[in-house]
């Protein structure tokens, strides 16, 4: 049943946090064939931590760098560890959504160069840490839009004790956080089990960095 009531456009969560429910629901079949073309170039896989674990969350990249973990550390780099082969380059409509809804979020001129895919099946979760990776964190916001079943993203403080702030999120929303909250711990509660009509028992989420 539908709301009497329409969501608002952009909520601000905190200082330089902002969501804009549905902003990538007009172009949502445009969005999820990009999405699926550069899974078939770079196929998800569960990488593993430098401590050794495997995460629960399967991950690819697009765009010019992409993001990896293995036994040697967190890092970008220019090509995909398991073909050797550049990453997929960025879809257009995926990056024009990122800086379309940057700049929604007061982040005007936000490029991005890196955009790590995660595919999140019933179960799977992602602890709470911070995204810090990036040559210049202050200088760029983290752009992240979800596809496909509902969950909730935790908004941490700046220090991992904080108490996270719960935050539902559905396909289509977008949800950006830079400048003062840029470091911001953040994660994502364990995926409930679930149907989307169009991504199945997945979420994937999209998130767009300036990396170098």
């Amino acid at each position: 049943m539908d709301s009497l009531f329409p969501l608002p456009d952009r909520i601000e969560l905190a200082a330089g946090a902002v969501l804009l429910p549905g902003a990538g629901l007009a172009e949502q079949a445009l969005l999820v064939s990009a999405l699926e073309s550069v899974l078939a170039l770079a196929p998800p896989r569960h990488m593993v931590t430098p401590g050794g674990q495997s995460m629960s969350v399967a991950m690819s990249n697009c765009g010019r760098l992409g993001w990896v973990s293995d036994r040697g550390g967190y890092r970008y780099q220019s090509t995909d560890p398991d073909t050797g082969l550049a990453w997929p380059a960025m879809p257009d409509c995926l990056a024009r959504l990122a800086r379309s809804a940057a700049a929604r979020a007061g982040f005007e001129g936000f490029e991005p160069d890196a955009c790590l895919i995660s595919v999140y099946t019933p179960g799977a979760r992602l602890s709470l840490h911070q995204d810090k990776d990036e040559e210049n964190v202050a200088g760029h916001p983290l752009v992240s839009l979800s596809l496909g079943l509902g969950a909730s993203f935790q908004l941490g403080g700046l220090a991992r004790a904080d108490k996270p702030l719960k935050v539902p999120l559905v396909h289509g929303d977008v949800l950006i956080w830079g400048g003062p909250s840029r470091l911001r711990y953040h994660g994502v509660a364990a995926l409930p089990d679930g149907e989307h009509p169009m991504l199945g028992r997945r979420r994937v989420n999209l998130s767009f960095r300036k990396a170098g």
